[in-house]
């Protein structure tokens, strides 16, 4: 059986509900769920791993799942999806997912070991002199299990969406630069201790998948030579440990004139104030995994893709990003 497994940054998706949760139905918000709606109907995942979904209250009076699930009741009854989502972030921009019940059972299964749960703070050395640094998760990465509808385990995944490189206030160029290296300090914390996570469960025998909005990619920038690595090459794993790779399910961009092909989305460099082309939307697997037709769903590139085509306005509009998506063979 092949199942589709999918991730999308749905940029604010808290905007698209009324204050007491329900799904707003009217205006620009409504019409812009409609047309995320027909995306997701289009894709028709098994799994979907949500990026920015709607908020969770530490209260418990609103959570993303109960708000995803009143979602797609509106909006995609046809497909009767379950939402889950785990720990609430400090802030907003919650990671969620969902599901089909008739093809997979989804747990919400985090480590709470003290030290190593992912809402708690942590100490990693991102600079290799042997110091340790205090660092935290701003939204703290979901960690599920998929199962087949009887039980029978398929594969742990973990949804993430890191650390913004992105520089937003007024600054001078000094103080830009020391900005820029913090955050991807910050950055490659953050996926250092979702690796850790990784190496666990793949030294258990378990497969494992890491998706999400990274906010990084393969040779993006300057700062990845001047630190000797990049984000995603952290989660990808250690050469010395070839058997605990990840592998991305699409191929390794290439450097064009517009930026990076593939590409997930794209921003306006602050610099040249140039629009450059990024692939920061990943999917990564295991080895043990069988996938294949992993794609972004990008209507510049999948030209000869009809149901992608058909559906460009649809995917300009609905969100900064386009969604990944892959299948899996169980």
């Amino acid at each position: 059986m092949k199942l589709k497994i999918a991730v999308y940054n749905v940029e604010w998706m808290r905007n698209l509900f009324e204050t007491d949760g329900s799904p707003t139905t009217t205006g620009k918000d409504g019409e812009r769920s409609r047309q995320l709606a027909e995306v997701i109907d289009a894709m028709d995942p098994d799994f979907m791993g949500i990026v920015e979904g709607p908020n969770t209250l530490v209260s418990g009076a609103k959570t993303a799942s109960a708000q995803l699930e009143a979602w797609t009741q509106h909006f995609i009854p046809s497909k009767a999806y379950k939402g889950i989502h785990g720990f609430p972030s400090a802030g907003q921009q919650e990671l969620s997912a969902i599901y089909k019940p008739d093809k997979l059972k989804v747990l919400f299964t985090p480590v709470t070991e003290n030290g190593k749960r992912f809402d708690e703070p942590f100490l990693v050395d991102t600079t290799n002199r042997l110091i340790k640094e205090q660092y935290e998760h701003y939204r703290p990465p979901l960690e599920l299990s998929l199962l087949t509808p009887d039980g029978e385990f398929i594969s742990r995944v973990i949804v993430a969406h890191t650390k913004s490189k992105g520089i937003f206030d007024m600054v001078d160029y000094a103080r830009f630069e020391q900005i820029s290296a913090r955050d991807r300090l910050k950055l490659f914390a953050e996926c250092m201790s979702i690796r850790d996570r990784c190496d666990t469960y793949l030294k258990k025998g378990q497969q494992v998948m890491v998706m999400g909005d990274i906010n990084d990619g393969f040779d993006l920038d300057f700062y990845e030579n001047k630190f000797s690595k990049s984000a995603v090459e952290i989660l990808l794993g250690d050469t010395w440990s070839p058997e605990l790779i990840l592998k991305s399910v699409l191929p390794k961009p290439r450097l064009g004139s517009y930026g990076y092909t593939p590409n997930s989305s794209r921003y306006r460099d602050r610099i040249t104030g140039d629009q450059i082309n990024v692939l920061i939307d990943h999917i990564l697997a295991s080895q043990g995994l069988n996938f294949s037709n992993g794609k972004v769903w990008n209507p510049y590139l999948e030209k000869d893709d009809p149901i992608i085509q058909n559906l460009r306005t649809q995917l300009f509009n609905a969100s900064d990003h386009f969604p990944v998506m892959v299948e899996i063979e169980i």
